[in-house]
């Protein structure tokens, strides 16, 4: 068995990536049973189904394991949260309503639907045979190292067939109006000509001059106190362990050193390498004479050469391949016979290889030189401690986070006993600065050390591991909590962002009085240069608001204002409607896209509909939206 999937990696990571994710949430509900009071919590139900927490847990736990083979590198934690959570119940529900639809329709999957999916589908071409068959004893011994029968995998298969069925039948009937897919392609594809006049914030700031009653207003405004807030800050000591800090109490003696030199010789000679020239021929006769003739006349090999050797590549160049020969790299007895040349120009006798017969003359000879004891202590001892440290780490790891947590009011018994540095840091907040480098930079340390319990009693943070072989316990010296200053001390600041809302209020007054002068008259040109304004093809001087204020125009000639917010205010003069641009994109594929989000978008519909008609009801807290 072991000897199985040690040959069959591929296969397991392929059973485990492509076969059981998309089943592993079913496999997870009928796999497992609440075995604790906290298990047997009900989270969800669909109609008389009942989804138990530890249901759930079991099910977020696998996919958290599925992902970590995936990602090794990954940090799990990015995933064990209350949103990825809620996201692993909503797929638990929606399969459980899925079944649930597809058993109302009287939807079944015959072994021979099954048996076709296996034969038919790629995703089992590793355990199909040269003649097609499928290797029913490899898919069991992968399923096994997976801890699962293929009786219970061939029943996963046929719930989501029949799952499959609901979701396709849908799909595939879909019917997206002309008349939509037509509007949609005007919204993407149509051009309009336009001029615009702006009013921008900008231009006014010189206009507006608040008063400090004005600035008092937005200063305590609840709505404008985040802009002047100060960031929580920390001043911090820190101790660090890593191998860089073991490797500076550990020597390792002379002598020892040069033992590992002495054992380790080939690791500090350079491979020895040698040219020569050849001749190739296909007779041993033929070989054994020339190697006379060659004996008699050593300097000749050159002219023998060109005149019989058979190898095309070297005999023009008198058998000379120009290429240095390390162990390793050519035939065996080839190999041997040119490293049993003592002195260039020594004659091998016949050498047979697969290719032939060949006679040797060695050319040139270079490397097998041993670097001195001396050139390389240095590097020597740098990789010893290396080991020595790294042999050390787990235990000194161990000692340290037993350490910073027993005596967690001070770093120094930890720094004293493992010889560390006691390190500062000022201004540390929550968050990594932009250019944080090594400890600091570990969001993992900063959630430690601004955890509510480190903030409160001033304790050791527990031992951390920022990166492989680093751990950090961290402790605050004095905390900064975030807080709002004084009017006085952010006047300058106020001032500025009042200039500025008052200068957009400015801008927008004269960009709504100047739209209905033009409302009045709506022929009237601007003075301002035409520009053709697209979807496709927006300009960067344009806002998307414009773009889509100008696209939602009804008739033309026509007028628009459209707010840029605090950047001022823009008016609008659709002159002409232009009709699709024909180069930019691809109108057929956009309208394929097109009606793939409808289905979708429908498809989604019907799924809300069979929620309500089987009852659902979820008690967990919704998934919330990620955070910027």
């Amino acid at each position: 068995m072991f000897e199985f999937v040690r040959k069959h990696t591929r296969i397991l990571q392929f059973v485990l990536v492509l076969l059981i994710f998309p089943s592993f949430v079913l496999f997870g509900i009928q796999g497992y049973s609440g075995l604790t009071e906290g298990g047997n919590a009900t989270v969800a139900t669909v109609g008389s189904r009942k989804i138990k927490q530890a249901e759930l847990d079991t099910a977020h736990r696998r996919q958290v394991d599925m992902l970590r083979q995936q990602m090794p590198g990954i940090d799990v934690k990015l995933f064990d949260t209350p949103e990825m959570k809620r996201n692993t119940l909503d797929t638990l529900v929606r399969e459980q309503v899925m079944l649930a639809a597809a058993e109302q329709a009287g939807y079944v999957t015959t072994d021979e639907r099954l048996l076709r999916e296996y034969m038919t589908d790629r995703q089992f071409d590793t355990f199909r045979r040269p003649d097609g068959s499928l290797n029913i004893q490899a898919l069991e011994q992968a399923l096994g190292a997976q801890g699962i029968t293929k009786q219970g995998y061939d029943q996963l298969k046929r719930e989501e067939l029949m799952m499959r069925q609901v979701q396709t039948g849908l799909m595939g009937t879909v019917v997206v109006p002309t008349t939509a897919v037509s509007s949609a392609m005007d919204a993407l594809f149509q051009q309009r000509e336009v001029q615009l006049q702006r009013f921008d914030t900008k231009d006014y700031l010189a206009k507006v001059n608040p008063t400090d009653a004005d600035l008092e207003a937005y200063y305590k405004d609840p709505a404008h106190s985040g802009e002047f807030q100060t960031a929580e800050k920390a001043d911090i000591e820190y101790a660090v362990l890593d191998l860089d800090s073991i490797k500076k109490g550990i020597s390792v003696p002379e002598d020892e050193l040069k033992k590992y030199y002495t054992e380790n010789e080939k690791n500090y000679t350079t491979a020895e390498e040698r040219r020569a020239s050849h001749i190739l021929v296909k007779d041993r006769a033929k070989a054994d004479a020339l190697l006379v003739e060659l004996t008699k006349a050593p300097a000749s090999f050159a002219e023998v050469a060109r005149k019989n050797s058979q190898d095309s590549s070297t005999a023009d160049n008198g058998g000379d391949a120009d290429l240095f020969i390390a162990r390793g790299d050519t035939d065996k007895a080839y190999e041997e016979a040119l490293f049993a040349l003592k002195k260039p120009g020594d004659l091998s006798p016949v050498v047979q290889t697969k290719d032939g017969f060949f006679i040797l003359q060695l050319k040139a000879t270079r490397g097998g030189e041993k670097r001195p004891y001396e050139s390389v202590r240095a590097e020597i001892e740098q990789q010893r401690k290396n080991q020595l440290a790294q042999s050390e780490y787990a235990k000194a790891a161990a000692e340290f986070s037993n350490i910073v947590y027993e005596q967690s009011d001070s770093l120094k018994p930890a720094v004293d006993k493992l010889k560390l540095e006691l390190r500062t840091a000022k201004g540390v907040t929550r968050t990594p600065a932009p250019d944080a480098a090594g400890p600091l930079g570990s969001k993992k340390l900063l959630d430690a050390i601004f955890n509510t319990e480190t903030l409160r009693n001033k304790r050791n943070t527990e031992a951390v591991e920022t990166a492989p072989n680093t751990m950090v316990s961290a402790r605050i010296v004095s905390h900064q909590p975030a807080a709002v200053p004084p009017l006085a001390e952010v006047k300058a600041r106020v001032r500025d962002k009042v200039v500025a809302q008052q200068a957009a209020a400015l801008a927008r007054k004269e960009g709504e009085a100047r739209l209905a002068e033009l409302r009045k008259a709506p022929g009237t040109d601007l003075g301002t240069p035409l520009k053709t304004l697209s979807r496709a093809q927006q300009s960067q001087d344009v806002p998307r608001s414009v773009v889509d204020a100008v696209l939602k125009v009804p008739t033309v000639p026509a007028v628009e204002g459209v707010s840029l917010d605090d950047e001022g205010y823009v008016v609008v003069r659709v002159t002409k409607v232009l009709g699709r641009d024909p180069s930019v994109g691809d109108p057929a594929r956009a309208a394929g896209s097109y009606s793939q989000s409808w289905a979708s978008a429908e498809a989604q519909a019907y799924y809300a509909a069979l929620k309500s008609r089987f009852k659902v009801e979820v008690s967990a807290p919704a998934a919330s939206a990620p955070t910027k």
